[in-house]
């Protein structure tokens, strides 16, 4: 059955605005900025019949997805500051296990990556849970996507976004890139400083952890971050990532400086290399060339799901669908759990995974005339209420099924921030997947991280690796 079907979407389901813009586009692929910010009478449905970031406020028809009411606005009694985040929905139970012999009652719920996993795969699973919207965000990000419904626009023909600053830029999209950038720049946090590890089990199971140190500060979310800075400097976040584990690839370093229009300026990045002991520029960290440690199973814009510039590909904003995806994963990013309680022969464990059904809006990405990737198809699957991808599918040059990437995301109620604890890219080819993000058995995210931007450059670099 071809995905793209009358089923995909209801129109009756959308948004008003969302259903005229689909009936007057006729769906087609939007790369050029023809149409941007919207009218203050349009950006007036923020807090109302839409979520302060853009997602319908009101619940579906048949009730399985509630109505947005604020999401987690205080952590709950059982959390410490500075430990691992309890569940805060701990008597929930599943409503129903999807399984590979019930899963015809719920493909239409489903991604055809999802349903691809349990043909690859019988022992895979979803438990899937009542639908809680806990999306959260500081007020300020609230207050700036409002303001950026009004003033933000694509450009450099559709490589680049001007007029935004903090949050999202696009809270009531017009284009398959405007949502590919509202992913980009959705709102994370000031900074991290964070330890995570990344496993690539053989198909038997057995793995050697990669351990990483990692550090943002996302210079464009900075609270009094205008836009008239970020059109003058163009930076997104600075990323450095450290391998402290195995040792025999501990001390590499890779430094990025990550810009919004990576046409007009490039993204920035360099690594330390330990048994060369000096820093060099890497144009390569980019696209699809691998992504650090992968064994190759992961290019470098799987990173965050995505990340860098969309220019390889034409965008096209195929609507809105109710799908099953990773939600609410505390139980799945506990410190009570270990490694080796996770990752299993084929997958992970599926008893330690939580979905649940959101609207999500599905962008397809088709790989440009004269462009080259890997990827010849990748389609996003992206939660209404923080525009973070939560399921990528991504076709090879024949056109076929290759990988599938979910994102297991929950709220650092702390913050509060929406991100994932764990992501997970499968490849049906080779029978593998990879999982990066683990940190059941690290310390837990220091949100506001704990560097400046003077140790983000490549002298910095360089005197960290000779230490």
């Amino acid at each position: 059955m071809h995905f793209y079907n009358s089923k995909l979407f209801d129109v009756k389901k959308l948004s008003t605005r969302c259903a005229s813009l689909l009936c007057g586009l006729a769906l087609i692929s939007t790369s050029l900025p023809a149409i941007a910010k919207v009218s203050a009478e349009e950006a007036a449905r923020l807090g109302k019949d839409l979520t302060p970031m853009g997602g319908e406020m009101a619940a579906n028809a048949a009730g399985t997805i509630p109505t947005w009411t604020g999401g987690i606005t205080a952590a709950p009694g059982s959390y410490k500051k500075g430990a691992h985040h309890s569940n805060p929905f701990p008597e929930d139970k599943p409503l129903f296990v999807i399984s590979a012999q019930n899963i015809n009652q719920y493909v239409d719920q489903l991604t055809p990556g999802q349903k691809a996993l349990f043909k690859t795969y019988p022992t895979w699973k979803m438990p899937v849970y009542a639908t809680r919207r806990t999306a959260s965000y500081p007020t300020y990000v609230y207050d700036a996507a409002k303001a950026n419904a009004t003033r933000s626009e694509l450009a450099n023909n559709g490589n680049g976004v001007v007029n935004a600053a903090i949050s999202i830029p696009f809270p009531i999209p017009q284009s398959g890139l405007e949502v590919v950038f509202n992913h980009n720049m959705r709102w994370r946090g000031t900074g991290i400083h964070r330890e995570v590890t990344q496993v690539v089990p053989t198909a038997s199971g057995e793995y050697s952890p990669i351990a990483f140190v990692e550090d943002f500060i996302f210079d464009y979310g900075q609270p009094q971050k205008t836009i008239e800075e970020v059109n003058k400097t163009d930076l997104l976040f600075y990323f450095k990532q450290k391998v402290v584990a195995p040792a025999r690839l501990a001390g590499s370093i890779l430094l990025v400086h990550e810009t919004i229009d990576q046409v007009k300026n490039p993204r920035r990045a360099w690594i330390y290399n330990t048994g060369q002991r000096r820093v060099r520029r890497a144009p390569q960290v980019s696209y699809d060339n691998p992504g650090t440690a992968s064994d190759g199973m992961r290019t470098n814009d799987n990173f965050d799901m995505f990340n860098g510039s969309p220019d390889r590909y034409d965008w096209k904003l195929v609507g809105k669908k109710e799908i099953f995806i990773p939600y609410n994963a505390y139980d799945l990013h506990s410190d009570k759990l270990k490694y080796e309680e996770i990752v299993r022969p084929g997958h992970i464990n599926p008893d330690h995974t939580r979905y649940e059904l959101h609207r999500v809006w599905v962008v397809e990405g088709s790989l440009k005339n004269g462009m080259r990737h890997l990827y010849s198809k990748r389609v996003f699957f992206i939660d209404e209420d923080t525009w973070q991808i939560g399921v990528a599918d991504h076709y090879d040059g024949r056109g076929q099924l290759w990988r599938v990437a979910e994102a297991h995301a929950l709220n650092y109620y702390e913050v509060p921030v929406p991100w994932h604890t764990l992501e997970v890219l499968h490849d049906l080819q080779a029978r593998r997947y990879l999982v990066l993000g683990l940190d059941n058995e690290s310390k837990m995210y220091e949100f506001g991280g704990k560097a400046s931007p003077s140790e983000f450059t490549s002298d910095a670099l360089r005197r960290e690796g000779l230490r």
